[in-house]
């Protein structure tokens, strides 16, 4: 069964190596507010829907007791609304330069398209903050064939599986099994895996990983091999079908997969 429809994440899966636009801000805004997270706090539920990934934050047992420390009461609704204020304005002043189409994209888009294959996409920024990344991504030379956001689904964002089936039904994939997600979150495992199509988290790049282009390279073979096998650990832990390091290895694994049963859903 060929596969005929990939679908990308954006940052940290096709642009903006390791993920950072988002992090740096989530960091910047929680400071504002008098409550320091760390990096891992901020990067665990990357993937969802900024505005519902600040209310997972305050969430966090560390995080809602630092809060009640800090303003003597639990976090409440106008929190999340007014921290998420600030973070989208902070994010659409750097956010255009966050666009560079991490190492093989261009190259592996241009592959699958050639093979036939059409290129949707799903994000967990806003419709706002896709107009300016996928017009800088656009002149740098990556471009879908369709995008979906959760402005576009009523909100409902990662984990929920709805901007996949908007993508199949605009591209006219006919089933699920013929679907390809690839990520580099949790949160895009689980979107995959609830929406039934194949889950496959790349790793170089990835939030997961955490590591910039030149943290990644500066790294000895040995020490690049251990955070490649620590991030594939966690993918797989959240149901991932397959891990690839690079999308380089994308053609070559969806032909592995055209000659597999539907036994692998089972």
């Amino acid at each position: 069964m060929k596969i005929d429809t990939v679908i990308f994440d954006w940052a940290g899966t096709t642009v903006d190596f390791g993920c950072f636009a988002p992090v740096n801000v989530f960091l910047t805004v929680f400071e504002a507010a008098g409550v320091t997270v760390t990096l891992e706090e901020a990067r665990q539920p990357m993937g969802m829907l900024k505005i519902d990934h600040i209310r997972t934050m305050l969430e966090m047992p560390r995080i809602s007791e630092e809060w009640q420390r800090v303003h003597g009461r639990s976090f409440t609704e106008d929190d999340v609304q007014a921290l998420y204020k600030q973070f989208e304005s902070k994010l659409m002043e750097s956010l255009a330069t966050y666009t560079d189409p991490i190492p093989y994209v261009i190259e592996t888009v241009q592959q699958l398209r050639e093979a036939g294959i059409r290129i949707g996409s799903t994000t967990g920024y806003t419709d706002s903050m896709m107009e300016v990344v996928t017009k800088h991504a656009a002149a740098k030379g990556y471009q879908p064939d369709f995008l979906v956001t959760p402005t576009q689904v009523g909100d409902k964002g990662r984990p929920y599986p709805y901007m996949i089936f908007k993508n199949m039904e605009a591209l006219g994939s006919a089933t699920t099994k013929q679907v390809v997600k690839v990520g580099d979150t949790t949160s895009d495992i689980k979107e995959a895996l609830h929406a039934g199509v194949w889950a496959v988290g790349v790793i170089v790049g990835s939030s997961e990983m955490g590591l910039s282009q030149g943290e990644f390279y500066a790294l000895s073979a040995g020490e690049q091999q251990q955070i490649i096998e620590k991030t594939k650990r966690i993918f797989e832990e959240a149901g991932a079908h397959y891990t690839i390091e690079t999308m380089q290895e994308l053609p070559a694994l969806m032909d592995r997969m055209a000659g597999l049963t539907d036994r692998a859903f089972e």
